[in-house]
């Protein structure tokens, strides 16, 4: 069975950073897509940033130059390094992986099959 435990979350100052994990269990990061979403409360959940097979990444435009998407294929661990963070990066943050339908990843959330639980990242001013 595929789980996706996220781990690094909390609470930081503006302008602070943080680094958020998630590690994979019954499931090979170097052959999928993976991907970083957020949500807010209220809010729709949108996309991060993501990483091909191929390690090529995308990023949502808010948060293009502050934070950085990486993995580990031998620890089965994504990463997420979130620096210069605002108050409007406060969310529940979710990884997600490709269950076999993408051939370049993605930030749509609905195209991912596997999810994690989440982990609060909260930035206060």
């Amino acid at each position: 069975q595929v789980q996706l435990v996220e781990s690094g979350g909390g609470s930081v100052q503006a302008g602070g950073s943080l680094r958020i994990s998630c590690a994979a269990s019954a499931l090979t990061y170097s052959s999928r897509s993976m991907g970083w979403f957020r949500q807010a409360p209220g809010e729709e959940r949108e996309g991060v940033a993501c990483i091909d097979k191929d390690w090529s990444t995308m990023y949502t435009d808010s948060v293009k130059g502050r934070f950085t998407i990486s993995k580990d294929n031998t620890k089965n661990t994504l990463y997420l390094q979130m620096s210069s963070l605002k108050p409007e990066d406060t969310a529940m943050y979710f990884c997600a992986a490709d269950a076999g339908r993408l051939h370049y990843c993605t930030l749509v959330p609905s195209l991912y099959g596997y999810w994690g639980q989440g982990t609060q990242v909260t930035v206060s001013s």
